[in-house]
C-alpha cells in the first residue's frame, strides 16, 4: 500500500512584524532564507519550507504549533543560540526514550510570540 501523505511540505507560523521575524530566523537561527514580499517570507529546514506570514484573516492571528528543530548537539546549539541572544525557557532536559536513542529537549519563544525548541536524539 502506498503512503497518502510522503512528507511535512510546509509549516506556517504567524508574524506581527514581518522585518523582525525575518532577522530572527535568517541571522539568530540561521535558517536559508529563500524570498518574501510585503506578507510572508519563506525559509528552507532541510525538506520542509517554514512560511512566516501576517495573517490575512482573525483565525489564523494566534501563536502556531511549536517547531521542534533537530541538532546534533543541543548544548552546543544553546551555547551558539544564547551568543546570538535566543533566551531559552529552560535546559536541555531528557525528555524519554525512544527505543535505543534517548529525547533531549530545550524550549524558546521567537520575537513574536511563537514556541520553538530544539530537540536532539542521542543513542542509549
Amino acid at each position: 500500500m502506498s503512503e497518502l501523505i510522503r512528507k511535512m511540505g510546509q509549516v506556517a507560523l504567524p508574524a506581527r512584524n514581518l522585518d523582525r521575524a525575518i532577522a530572527y530566523y535568517r541571522d539568530v537561527l540561521g535558517l536559508p532564507y529563500i524570498w518574501h514580499n510585503a506578507r510572508l517570507a519563506l525559509f528552507q529546514v532541510q525538506e520542509t519550507r517554514l512560511l512566516i506570514e501576517i495573517p490575512e484573516v482573525p483565525e489564523f492571528d494566534h501563536p502556531g504549533s511549536v517547531i521542534y528543530f533537530d541538532v546534533a548537539d543541543i548544548e552546543e546549539a544553546v551555547r551558539e543560540l544564547e551568543h546570538r541572544g535566543v533566551v531559552f525557557d529552560d535546559v536541555p532536559h531528557h525528555i524519554g526514550d525512544l527505543g535505543d536513542v534517548a529525547v533531549w529537549m530545550t524550549f524558546f519563544h521567537d520575537p513574536e510570540g511563537n514556541m520553538l525548541a530544539l530537540q536532539c536524539e542521542r543513542p542509549i
